[in-house]
């Protein structure tokens, strides 16, 4: 299995170099890894502080992540951090994040590139967040007795870890030094498989959106502009093709009792046309608007990245995309705010989401009928709104605290 395993992860890098000339994100992947043991060794060489590393598979990860990242800096000042990260879409967004005194892309998962790279940083202590179960990286950690944990994880019984011939990858899981799950069902799992070093700390998520929504407002100019008007917001975040083709019968029949600021998922031509043809010239890229250009649209589009986590308090609905197709994104980032959410129906893998349907505080829709339907109660009952308001809130306090137990752990048992 083992062979199987780096045969498969060869052929997936071959793959991405093929793509590269087609494909921007394989082109990003393929040309951040070029050279990258040997810049990663010549920036550390002369490096004397701790490190620890953090690795995040991609931007979502990070936001996980970010809340222990800052705790363990205020925790160790003297300390330095090694952030990583797999994918395009973390690092080409975060890799300036001033957080981190080192970000690079993560190198191929081989025994020789982990010796490498563990020669290089050297990490007191290596945290990987949610997802991604390297092997020799994890082989490697283990050898030379560096704690290592993962944070946030969940897991499910159809997943390989679980199944008859799934022992490689379970191996791969014993390779940690403690492993802190999202939930108790998750953590019965990895006991049941063999698993010593389990517990239940919750998702570091909460604690990221509780900070951002309980902190000063960011000023956004053009958000407070186009929002002015006591006009009930609808913000729309992350969305796909297809949850644009459900929500466009909604964009043209709430024209005139609505605003609505949308923010795509990917940022490119095809996708902010989209958007655009759903209300013909009453749509305004953020990028082109001024403040009194803005005030006269009825739709804010969105054309850049970073700003949707702050979005979320200019609204008063939230339809959240993605479960339309590969799924769900992140809904805790607008119950936060108490906004009543909607999404599409692939949504139950997502714990959150699951919590908040089940609460009465979100509703998954399926055609763009059900979406005017459960919007309609929504809009036109505002005791509804303002009671899932307080539910969500509720949610959302009751569910943080994970940073501060996985704190207490390394204060406890590991990092000196």
């Amino acid at each position: 299995m083992r062979l199987l395993y780096s045969f498969g992860l060869r052929l997936y890098a071959l793959l991405l170099r093929l793509l590269s000339p087609f494909v921007p994100k394989a082109a990003a992947w393929t040309d951040g890894r070029h050279g990258l043991l040997d810049r990663i060794q010549e920036q550390l060489r002369d490096e004397k502080a701790p490190l620890v590393w953090f690795h995040c598979a991609s931007l979502g990860e990070f936001e996980q992540g970010r809340p222990l990242m800052e705790a363990y800096q205020t925790e160790y000042p003297d300390h330095k951090l090694v952030l990583t990260f797999f994918s395009p879409s973390g690092y080409e967004v975060r890799h300036n994040w001033p957080g981190a005194d080192y970000v690079f892309y993560l190198p191929l998962d081989t025994g020789a590139n982990a010796r490498a790279f563990l020669d290089a940083v050297k990490p007191r202590l290596a945290v990987f967040v949610k997802y991604e179960f390297w092997y020799y990286f994890l082989r490697e950690l283990q050898r030379r007795a560096i704690p290592t944990i993962c944070v946030s994880a969940i897991f499910r019984s159809e997943q390989v870890f679980f199944q008859p011939w799934g022992g490689f990858f379970r191996r791969t899981l014993g390779f940690f030094t403690h492993i802190f799950t999202q939930n108790q069902a998750s953590a019965e799992l990895l006991r049941g498989a063999g698993l010593r070093g389990v517990s239940v700390a919750g998702d570091t998520r909460f604690d990221t959106v509780l900070r951002t929504a309980s902190a000063p407002p960011r000023h956004l100019p053009l958000i407070e502009a186009f929002t002015d008007d006591w006009c009930p917001v609808l913000i729309v975040g992350s969305s796909w093709a297809e949850d644009i083709a459900v929500l466009t019968p909604l964009l043209q029949q709430y024209q005139q009792e609505l605003r609505f600021i949308v923010a795509p998922h990917e940022i490119n031509e095809a996708n902010l046309r989209r958007v655009e043809a759903a209300l013909p010239g009453q749509v305004v890229r953020y990028s082109q608007a001024e403040a009194a250009t803005v005030a006269n649209a009825r739709l804010l589009l969105i054309d850049n990245v970073g700003l949707l986590s702050f979005l979320y308090r200019f609204g008063h609905f939230a339809y959240v995309g993605g479960a339309f197709g590969k799924g769900l994104h992140n809904t805790l980032e607008a119950a936060a705010f108490g906004l009543p959410l909607l999404f599409g129906p692939t949504y139950h893998k997502f714990q959150e989401a699951q919590d908040l349907v089940e609460l009465g505080c979100a509703f998954p829709v399926s055609s763009s009928d059900e979406l005017l339907k459960a919007f309609g109660m929504l809009y036109h009952r505002e005791e509804a709104r303002l009671q899932v308001q307080d539910q969500s809130l509720d949610y959302v306090h009751d569910h943080s605290g994970a940073t501060r137990k996985i704190m207490s752990w390394m204060q406890a048992e590991q990092v000196k």
